[in-house]
């Protein structure tokens, strides 16, 4: 009995010392089932890019500082929960990178300020929606995975599709929380539900002519591709 409870309580503090990407990537794989890998990471100060910190990658100019995949590529994005300890035991703070389309989520994202004022208006219209993730400088609401096909009729009724408006499908990404990319902090501003199954989302129909409408009147500034 007592090498029992000393097995669960060496279980139980191995779980407390898991890193807070760890935790988060198994969960994703796990038991929500989305195919995750990690992200290029950040070098440490003075190294490349702006602000004293820039992306791992060889990419001086990296347009996406450390919210990429590097190596490994995206195609190696797994829910194998033995890859992803050891991913992530090797390097503890890489971001985690969700591989969108298919039968996981896919995502649509906006500059902040648009995003903020886009979630308003969804909440006044009652539309019922899913994880939010949010930087300092965007904000993407993940939706139910779609196909091109679909996109590209569902973009074509539209009048106009403001660049900074875009649309994380089949063979593209989206960096989760709790990672750290050269824009800052990664998190939830709608999490998912704490114990639930894999999140609920919405269609991509759903919520699109409000994303449009929000990014429309959004600054220049959020035309840039950066996290």
């Amino acid at each position: 009995m007592r090498e029992i409870l000393g097995r669960r309580r060496r279980l139980r503090l191995r779980r407390k010392e898991e890193p807070a990407q760890l935790d988060a990537a198994l969960l994703c794989a796990t038991a929500w089932r989305w195919p995750v890998l990690p992200g290029a990471g950040l070098t440490a100060a003075g190294g490349r890019g702006t602000r004293g910190r820039g992306c791992a990658c060889p990419d001086l100019d990296c347009a996406v500082p450390g919210a990429h995949p590097f190596d490994p590529g995206l195609l190696a994005a797994t829910t194998d929960e033995r890859m992803v300890r050891w991913w992530w035991r090797n390097r503890p703070t890489a971001p985690i990178v969700l591989a969108t389309g298919g039968t996981a989520p896919c995502a649509v994202s906006l500059p902040a300020v648009a995003g903020a004022r886009a979630l308003a208006e969804l909440d006044r219209m009652e539309i019922r929606l899913g994880p939010v993730v949010a930087t300092p400088t965007r904000w993407s609401l993940l939706v139910a995975p779609y196909t091109l096909e679909q996109l590209g009729e569902l973009l074509y009724a539209k009048a106009w599709v403001p660049s900074s408006l875009r649309f994380h499908g089949e063979g593209g990404y989206l960096v989760l929380p709790p990672s750290e990319a050269a824009g800052g902090q990664v998190r939830w501003e709608r999490g998912p539900l704490a114990g639930s199954a894999a999140p609920w989302l919405p269609d991509v129909e759903a919520v699109v002519d409000a994303l449009v409408e929000a990014s429309t009147s959004a600054p220049d500034g959020g035309s840039r591709l950066a996290y």
